[in-house]
């Protein structure tokens, strides 16, 4: 356990020990009963579900310690659930969000006529970044139009990209790659490369999206998994089955796809909020 989570532990157990001494009562006296209110206690003051959850994670340790020490028979922490956590609902960028971003990109270097080309192909075939700094230049067929990707869990899948993204990646292989592979001191098979003609990590990817984002003037916050959600809802309200989204994604369940049709739920109640005369 690091220092940071020591800390939040000991004002966790703090904050618990406060309430107990208000009510009579001393730690050995509490038991799953006192520690349900004690939660809705935090509930009921405003505190998110996910610190409700690491607080009652903090007195499921506390008791264990107390529990191993002999001093108690049981942890009553055992018996108190953690609340489920809210629906993450990611940020979607509007597509003209999305063009601004990409065609503010300009093409002038061989890192920026990279940066185009791998958001592109982020935003047209529905790429993580682990995924695009895993592509190798066989991965891309441009004459078919398809891209193999491997995905979490060793599965690969194949999927189509559109024409912006070829138009792209034709101009960065004709004139960014071959000067930063020129930096290699080995021949490197990634597709895309950094300065030094090395396969680019993740965090490069999410550097360089962020001065992308300064510079189309967009709110912060602007991630590579932003523009693969932005990808599916966008397929999504474009009448695309949830089965084919979830193949495009290479999700192995599709519960998890299943978050775009809350986004888009949301959305439209919006709409409806704003339109109907009786809404």
């Amino acid at each position: 356990m690091g220092e940071k989570t020591r800390r939040a532990y000991g004002v966790d157990l703090g904050q618990l020990a406060e309430w107990a001494e208000g009510h009579g009562l001393v730690p050995p006296e509490i038991g799953p009963l006192e520690l349900r209110r004690f939660a809705g206690v935090l509930s009921e003051g405003g505190a998110a579900k996910a610190t409700v959850a690491r607080k009652l994670a903090a007195i499921r340790a506390f008791y264990g310690h107390l529990v191993e020490r002999g001093e108690l028979e049981s942890n009553p922490g055992d018996l108190v659930s953690s609340p489920k956590r809210d629906a993450y609902l990611p940020r979607v960028l509007k597509p003209g969000e999305v063009a601004s971003l990409l065609e503010r990109i300009p093409g002038s270097t061989p890192l920026e006529l990279r940066d185009r080309a791998i958001f592109e192909f982020a935003y047209s075939a529905g790429l993580r970044a682990e995924e695009l700094v895993q592509l190798d230049l066989d991965s891309v067929d441009p004459d078919a139009e398809e891209v193999r990707v491997e995905g979490k869990g060793a599965k690969t899948r194949v999927v189509p990209a559109g024409e912006p993204a070829w138009r792209a990646l034709a101009a960065y292989l004709e004139r960014g790659r071959p000067v930063l592979s020129a930096a290699a001191a080995r021949p490197e098979p990634a597709l895309f490369l950094s300065k030094s003609g090395r396969r680019l990590s993740t965090s490069d990817v999410r550097r360089r999206l962020r001065l992308s984002v300064r510079r189309a003037a967009l709110q912060s916050g602007v991630s590579p998994h932003t523009l693969r959600h932005s990808f599916a809802t966008h397929l999504l309200e474009g009448g695309a089955d949830l089965r084919v989204i979830q193949e495009l994604l290479g999700h192995a369940s599709i519960s998890t796809t299943q978050t775009y049709t809350r986004v888009e739920s949301g959305r439209l109640k919006e709409a409806y909020s704003r339109a109907h005369p009786r809404a």
